[in-house]
């Protein structure tokens, strides 16, 4: 599967220049900007930095014909197709680097940080862009840096890096600013999509010790503006945030009454990465780093081995979970990890949904495409969980 892309160019003002004929990049992934910034170099010779998707005609990623906002580095050489007119306002839910001369702003910030630090760039490659982040790969003499920026519903990701700094199955924040801007160290190895069940098992014994190591620390992540959802302050959000949407009604009866029994099964509140699936780990054969605290909040920890567990057959991720169940027993006698998975399966799976719906809710119109299934397909999942 590849991707047709359409680029539409404007000057470092917002000025529409016209659009860039098609061309053909192989990485499907919508997100992914390194082939599409390599793409017009090399069939044009133009430099572009991009800003945002416009449209995409399949409706939904990966794949086919995507039209792009991009900003043009300098002067083009090459005609332009006429392409209609983007306007130059900023949409209220715009983030800074989906906007012209917003990457530069953050890029000279980042290049700023690394020489205070002794680490100077001397190459930089945008990596993605999109309504959750964007990233670029930082090189120098000294090793390679990342910039991260994200949208304001993730920026508590600083605050949870900067309170786990010592543990080592984290990454490392070198520096983090205004704007959802974050500098990261380099985190070596391979991202580990597809892990079977028995690395899945080793990060899960690795996070485990991270949420014990934590719990102390509960206060100073709530006070640094990470989410809490413990108990009812989780009950309250997903009401509020899937309010939109009245196919969770019949989902959210005896919500209360539900995780109310979930707190008598006696595990303790943690940090919870919220998103702890393997893509979301590195490995380099010595270790694994659990990267992208975006979705971290302050609650119970069963939601996160739910989600590693999730794409795996019956059998190995029921092993997984009476792992988990036998870890949490050894450090909390007498409470009930089992019971306390099985009435938050279907909670998860709401939880979920309630993440898709805040993304909706926080970006622009056009960058919904990304997202606008994962509601009802999250609550189909919840629906079809036992009660």
């Amino acid at each position: 599967m590849s991707r047709t892309i359409r680029l539409v160019l404007v000057d470092t003002t917002g000025r529409t220049l016209g659009a860039l004929p098609d061309f053909d990049v192989p990485v499907p992934w919508w997100q992914d900007t390194v082939a599409v910034v390599a793409g017009a170099r090399a069939a044009y010779g133009v430099e572009v930095t991009v800003l945002r998707v416009l449209a995409g005609q399949r409706g939904r990623p990966p794949g086919g014909h995507v039209s792009y906002l991009a900003e043009a580095a300098g002067p083009v050489g090459v005609p332009l197709l006429p392409a209609e007119a983007v306007e130059p306002a900023a949409h209220p839910l715009r983030v800074p680097y989906a906007q012209p001369g917003g990457p530069a702003a953050s890029l000279a910030w980042a290049a700023a940080q690394l020489d205070r630090l002794g680490r100077p760039a001397t190459a930089v490659t945008q990596e993605r862009t999109w309504n959750l982040s964007a990233i670029w790969r930082l090189d120098g003499p000294h090793g390679i840096a990342w910039l991260k920026q994200v949208p304001v519903f993730f920026r508590h990701e600083a605050a949870v890096l900067r309170l786990l700094a010592d543990d080592p199955a984290t990454p490392t924040l070198l520096a983090a600013a205004d704007e959802g801007r974050m500098l990261l160290d380099h985190v070596p190895g391979e991202d580990r999509y597809g892990a079977d069940a028995a690395e899945r098992a080793a990060i899960a014994a690795a996070h485990h010790a991270l949420q014990v190591r934590t719990t102390p620390t509960l206060d100073r992540l709530i006070a640094a503006g990470v989410p809490d959802q413990r108990g009812v302050a989780l009950a309250r959000w997903l009401r509020a945030t899937l309010a939109p949407h009245p196919a969770a009604d019949p989902l959210l009866a005896g919500l209360e009454a539900r995780l109310d029994e979930v707190a008598r099964c006696g595990l303790p509140d943690t940090v919870v990465h919220g998103d702890l699936h393997p893509g979301n780990v590195r490995a380099d054969g010595s270790r694994h780093t659990i990267i992208d605290w975006g979705d971290s909040f302050v609650g119970h920890p069963a939601f996160d081995i739910l989600r590693l567990t999730e794409q795996l057959p019956a059998e190995p991720a029921a092993a997984l979970v009476a792992d988990w169940c036998a870890r949490w027993r050894a450090d909390v006698p007498g409470c009930r990890p089992e019971r306390a998975v099985t009435l938050l399966r279907s909670v998860a799976w709401l939880r979920m949904a309630a993440v898709y719906a805040m993304f909706l809710a926080g970006i622009e119109p056009s960058e919904r495409i990304y997202h606008v299934k994962d509601v009802p397909e999250n609550l189909a999942r919840a629906a079809a969980e036992p009660v």
